[in-house]
């Protein structure tokens, strides 16, 4: 059995932290799922025991995010950056534009893919500012015969978040939810379409969920889109098309289970409020010893960004804080720096840990 006193600090920012509880569970189930004398990722994706773990999966994510009835719930793979493609392959037709929110590096990747299938737009940007914050929504402005408008919810990059989501009245709008799905309730009504990939919040990497809504079928160009790149293929087959990925499904049930035991997205929300408090208010309170990246209205409760004085000063924090358990406190390579990625995941402990590491690093060293 698993112990906490093994387990690392993780604040990797993706694959990342799974619950421990979640884990355990997985564990006990590996060799004999329910009786069937096969693991769970031996079992035929034709089954009756794995038909069942795969309409609960959807079920629960249905029911912990209030996701109205009528939307589809598929299980994809490729992870959000096939997504990025088979968006404007499906919904951006010839003499329409798709318009995008500039936020950072994962919004220009979706940018740079729809930009091979027909014509887009900027509706806004915050480059300018190295993405230090989220556009106003008064700063957001749309052309005609927009076919859809997208954005990242969350920036793990930088360490940013829509805080507030815009209206774009007929327009449908289409998010990327990877890092931040299933952390804070919201209106899922607002958007068209969310994808994400799994492995921050949801379970392991492999697993690419995409929540739909039914209209958008109607709208769909099905002329010369391969049959795996269009919605509409795993809409009717439930996902199981071709072989899905079993057992990243299965974990991410026991996750959605695991959040249900928590109480629910408010009770998550609540929790990451208080773990990236921790941190930020080590930020705020160092006099400028640690300099958060994000705009304070901007700040992300998933990414917490920040810089030391130095690279030197940082090379240093990141070795100590290596030796001392702490994994993944590295900011990502394009950008540098240190982050900490609080999933839902990673305990109020491990948070706690870092802020005091981080407290005793500016006495040593301030």
């Amino acid at each position: 059995m698993l112990k906490q006193a093994q387990r690392a600090y993780n604040f990797n920012a993706g694959p990342s932290a799974l619950p421990l509880a979640v884990l355990e569970k997985a564990q006990r189930e590996l060799v004999d799922f329910q009786g069937t004398g096969m693991s769970v990722m031996e079992l035929s994706h034709r089954s009756a025991a794995y038909e069942q773990v795969h309409n609960q999966a959807i079920a629960s994510l249905k029911e912990l995010m209030n996701i109205p009835e009528e939307y589809h719930v598929l299980f994809l793979q490729g992870g959000a950056s096939t997504q990025f493609a088979m968006i404007p392959l499906n919904f951006l037709s010839q003499g329409q534009k798709a318009g995008y929110i500039m936020t950072g590096s994962w919004s220009e990747k979706a940018l740079k893919e729809a930009k091979m299938v027909g014509d887009t737009y900027t509706v806004a940007s915050t480059k300018e500012t190295n993405y230090n914050r989220i556009p106003a929504l008064d700063e957001l402005v749309y052309e005609e015969n927009t076919a859809y408008v997208h954005l990242t919810s969350n920036n793990t990059i930088f360490g940013t978040e829509w805080s507030e989501f815009p209206d774009t009245g007929d327009i449908p709008l289409i998010a990327d939810m990877s890092s931040d799905i299933l952390s804070y309730g919201f209106d899922v009504s607002k958007f068209a379409l969310i994808y994400a990939g799994a492995q921050k919040n949801l379970g392991p990497s492999g697993v690419t969920v995409v929540i739909l809504r039914p209209d958008m079928l109607e709208r769909a160009n099905t002329n010369n889109v391969p049959t795996m790149l269009r919605y509409d293929t795993h809409v009717k087959n439930n996902s199981l098309y071709n072989t899905p990925p079993t057992f990243g499904i299965y974990m991410l049930g026991l996750v959605l289970e695991w959040v249900k035991e928590q109480g629910g997205l408010a009770a998550i929300e609540n929790m990451n409020k208080e773990k990236a408090a921790l941190i930020y208010d080590v930020i705020d309170q160092s006099g400028g010893f640690y300099k958060g990246h994000a705009q304070k209205d901007s700040r992300s409760l998933m990414n917490i960004t920040f810089r030391l004085a130095s690279e030197d000063l940082e090379k240093q924090f990141l070795a100590e804080a290596k030796q001392a358990g702490f994994v993944g406190l590295n900011g990502h390579r394009s950008v540098g720096g240190c982050r900490a990625s609080t999933y839902n995941a990673v305990p109020y402990e491990s948070c706690k840990a870092l802020s005091e590491f981080m407290i005793e690093f500016q006495r040593k060293n301030g």
